[in-house]
């Protein structure tokens, strides 16, 4: 990031020395920023080795920018879109700041034609928006009088104090190489697409379709001949009737069904006690 942080902000955690920041004083021309930008971006480039760059080309370091303080013109601008183009890697290019709208304008087609390899002439063509670019009509500007406050030895401590960083970061970083879990590929359902129509699926597939008994969530709402809830009729048992009983509508023999439930719930304890006093009486005379 340049012209903000400190040379301090170099990530934290895993993070750390994994960013540059290069923090530079007002009035920064091309010839400094040229003797900056070159060393230490290659030393990143070396040090990262990227497959692809993305390139944030913010305008407002150009000189007359409404908020910044440097003093680039828009070809010493270019010259940074032209050193990252020679590594010959794929880079994507993209705006950023730049609070002169004009000098924006003529900063992003200027480093356009670079990326793409065009010479553009330095006249500007007549459109809709020609006159916002008097009095000279021309795509590229010249520098202020600002003075330079980036004494060389100020940009030597920031080089140095910036390769130190660098330094530590032993190889280019990557991405660790992990194992793909079993269970995230479903190997059973490509078995299933492949498998032959006409063929019988294997038993284990069969299994599979099989559904819980919990499946589906039961109601007691859903009307006479619907799904009963479990939950309130768990425990209780249906009388058994006899064949060619219809109990439909509330016929039959009741004291037969409150007998045949009372048997169920083991409330005859004793099946070979006599139930009623002539059986006693037989009984007793059978035995004098």
């Amino acid at each position: 990031i340049l012209g903000t942080g400190d040379l301090r902000d170099i990530g934290a955690g895993k993070g750390k020395y994994y960013a540059v920041n290069i923090p530079l004083r007002d009035g920064m021309d091309d010839e400094s920023y040229e003797s900056i930008f070159v060393p230490i971006i290659s030393k990143v480039m070396e040090t990262f080795q990227p497959s692809a760059v993305v390139l944030q080309c913010g305008a407002d370091s150009l000189t007359g920018d409404r908020l910044g303080c440097f003093n680039l013109t828009v070809r010493g601008h270019g010259k940074c879109v032209e050193f990252v183009k020679r590594y010959g890697l794929p880079f994507m290019m993209v705006g950023g700041g730049g609070y002169t709208i004009r000098n924006v304008s003529r900063a992003w087609t200027y480093e356009t034609s670079v990326a793409l390899g065009v010479e553009i002439a330095n006249e500007l063509p007549y459109n809709d928006y020609f006159e916002y670019f008097g009095p000279d009509f021309k795509l590229h500007i010249s520098p202020s009088n600002m003075a330079n406050q980036n004494t060389p030895e100020y940009l030597e401590k920031i080089k140095t104090r910036l390769f130190e960083n660098l330094r530590m970061l032993p190889h280019a970083p990557g991405v660790q190489v992990q194992a793909i879990p079993e269970d995230a590929i479903n190997e059973d359902s490509d078995n299933e697409d492949k498998a032959d129509k006409d063929e019988r699926l294997p038993q284990k597939d069969l299994d599979k379709r099989i559904v819980p008994e919990n499946e589906y969530s039961d109601s007691e709402d859903e009307g006479e001949g619907g799904r009963r809830d479990n939950r309130v009729y768990k425990g209780r048992k249906r009388p058994r009737l006899e064949k060619g009983v219809d109990n439909k509508d509330g016929g039959g023999d009741d004291k037969s069904i409150k007998d045949e439930i009372k048997s169920e719930k083991g409330d005859d304890k004793d099946d070979n006690k006599p139930s009623s006093t002539e059986d006693t009486k037989k009984d007793s005379s059978a035995n004098p």
